[in-house]
């Protein structure tokens, strides 16, 4: 049995679970689950993952796994996503950690609503664009020290937190402010062949 990811290719979360396998050479199917249609709201679905979100992955052993960290922690065992000092590890979770409370939360909520769901600048709540210039600017300072968030290397942290940092002046964030970010988003699409 292969490796079946369901996700929605307008989710970044989603969309890093992808990129992992296809980094680490992991074969998988890609089962689309438009979340707007309510599609992780089925009981098909819900069988798999009771919280009814997206990503949820079924390993090869016919376990089921949610939560996009959790899923590319687990994928990337073992591998050089993963530093090796324990160090250096942490602090790829301490990114990894920081990235679901204090990025995502603002960045691609804000992406959600100006690019899904077509709401103007002006009905975006003005604390959101407020943490999200926030959290570009903790990344800024990090960037302009290493060329990737957890050291020298790429890690699980960079693909955590590339997913809506990339796609972020889809939310009314203008990436030319942060240059550090802006090239270390286009280091992190070339090591991970993102195209699109």
């Amino acid at each position: 049995m292969t490796l079946l990811i369901y996700g929605d290719r307008v989710s970044g979360n989603c969309l890093k679970v992808k990129w992992t396998a296809e980094k680490l050479g992991v074969p998988y199917r890609w089962v689309q689950t438009d979340v707007r249609q309510a599609a992780t709201r089925t009981p098909e679905f819900l069988a798999i993952n009771p919280a009814g979100q997206v990503p949820t992955v079924v390993l090869e052993d016919g376990r089921p796994l949610a939560q996009s960290n959790a899923i590319i922690l687990h994928l990337a065992e073992g591998s050089a996503l993963i530093p090796a000092d324990p160090y250096e590890r942490a602090r790829m979770l301490e990114w990894m950690f920081w990235e679901q409370y204090s990025h995502e939360p603002y960045i691609a909520v804000a992406r959600f609503h100006r690019h899904l769901m077509a709401k103007s600048a002006s009905e975006i709540e003005p604390r959101l664009m407020e943490r999200g210039h926030a959290a570009l600017a903790r990344l800024e300072r990090q960037l302009e020290q290493t060329p990737f968030l957890a050291g020298e290397a790429l890690s699980l942290a960079d693909v955590a937190l590339v997913a809506y940092t990339r796609v972020a002046h889809e939310g009314g964030f203008d990436l030319a402010q942060y240059p550090a970010v802006k090239a270390w988003v286009a280091r992190v699409e070339a090591e991970l062949a993102i195209a699109d």
